[in-house]
């Protein structure tokens, strides 16, 4: 067990006797962020639930470094783990402060009262979770997202070894998704805090985690880097996703494509053709896309979103297959949408499909924002 800050072995989670996700064994190391991923009802609360002792585990043993969980008197783990779970606490006639203090209990006395350090430490976790504003207003009466907020600066006030968080970005706005993830980031490559959290948001669990665990079915499918999990079918496989598609180099789904026939072609390159390959699919406008570069970011979406895409080879010229398709997808459309590419010494025969295009008097410049 050595070298592993948090660890599980043969862990068996469910309720009532009754087994709903078996064999985990997961090694994590201190100072990482591991988030669990996988559709609803997968069990993913189960876990962090029978990870943090919120639930007995059907089998198994979970280790905190190196002490067996199950063992621990219940201070000493409220000293070393802090949870934040989906449950909404409604405590009344106590401000956001009081809630955030409430995080201090493991470090005072038997009377729970706050030494100077104790204030400051609790000042600090609600300015980190941008709460200080109204952290003197009732806690029953601030928002479900600022809530959020001053619940894990609760959790932060406990100095945790480890971080347990239940779908923290909930209620959240993508400002504070964004410093909710700055915040995990620097606690963990920082301080060394081990934070172990479920997200739905499978663009942020890619982006800022070392390890994920992907969950679905009786067993786990899925324990690695992002790198090793975050695969297009693999993802696929794990939510059921049957229309769309799901790119992981970028982390971000797309709704299904146009069906029909293709009216319209797209000149496009740089991503200048993304906006209009977006404004086409709400208009339910099927369309081409070319000529495209296979390593140009407007590439990968037109292969999920266009009905053709017109390629050609990183660094090379237009070659003439390229340049006759290009010019057949021209002729055989109504519309053709000059999204405003740069068109260079590599690139130049673009200009012969542009002009093409004019000529049939088919083309249309695409404002720019």
């Amino acid at each position: 067990m050595a070298g592993y800050h948090v660890q599980a072995r043969g862990l068996a989670v469910g309720y009532d006797g009754r087994p709903l996700i078996r064999d985990i064994d997961i090694d994590i190391a201190r100072g990482e962020i591991v988030s669990l991923i996988g559709p609803n009802g997968a069990g993913k609360s189960t876990i962090l639930k029978s990870i943090s002792r919120q639930l007995l585990p059907l089998a198994g043993t979970v280790y905190l470094n190196g002490d067996d969980l199950a063992r621990m008197p219940r201070r000493d783990l409220a000293a070393r783990m802090a949870v934040v779970l989906t449950d909404r606490p409604s405590p009344e006639l106590m401000t956001c402060r009081d809630v955030a203090a409430a995080g201090r209990y493991p470090h005072t006395g038997r009377l729970g009262r706050l030494a100077d350090a104790d204030r400051e430490a609790v000042e600090a976790a609600l300015r980190t979770m941008r709460a200080l504003d109204y952290a003197d207003r009732d806690f029953t009466a601030v928002s479900d997202g600022q809530r959020q907020r001053v619940l894990i600066a609760r959790a932060l006030c406990q100095e945790p070894e480890v971080l347990v968080l239940d779908e923290p970005t909930s209620y959240l706005d993508v400002h504070h998704k964004l410093a909710l993830m700055g915040v995990l980031r620097a606690l963990a490559k920082e301080r060394g805090v081990t934070v172990i959290l479920s997200l739905h948001e499978i663009d942020l669990a890619q982006k800022v985690s070392d390890r994920i665990l992907s969950v679905r079915g009786e067993t786990v499918e899925r324990w690695g880097t992002p790198e090793e999990v975050f695969r297009e079918e693999g993802i696929r496989a794990l939510y059921g996703i049957e229309q769309g598609a799901y790119d992981p180099l970028f982390g971000s789904v797309e709704l299904p494509r146009p069906e029909g026939e293709a009216g319209v072609f797209v000149v496009c390159g740089c991503g200048t053709g993304i906006p209009v390959f977006r404004r086409l699919q709400r208009e339910g406008v099927p369309f081409r896309a070319g000529i495209l570069y296979t390593n140009d970011v407007d590439c990968r979406v037109a292969r999920a979103l266009a009905v053709e895409v017109v390629e050609e080879e990183p660094f090379h010229e237009i070659g003439d297959a390229a340049l006759a398709r290009a010019l057949a997808c021209v002729r055989g459309a109504k519309r053709v949408i000059d999204a405003g590419a740069p068109v260079g010494p590599v690139n130049r025969r673009v200009r012969q499909v542009l002009d093409e295009a004019a000529r049939l008097g088919k083309l249309e410049k695409e404002r720019q924002p």
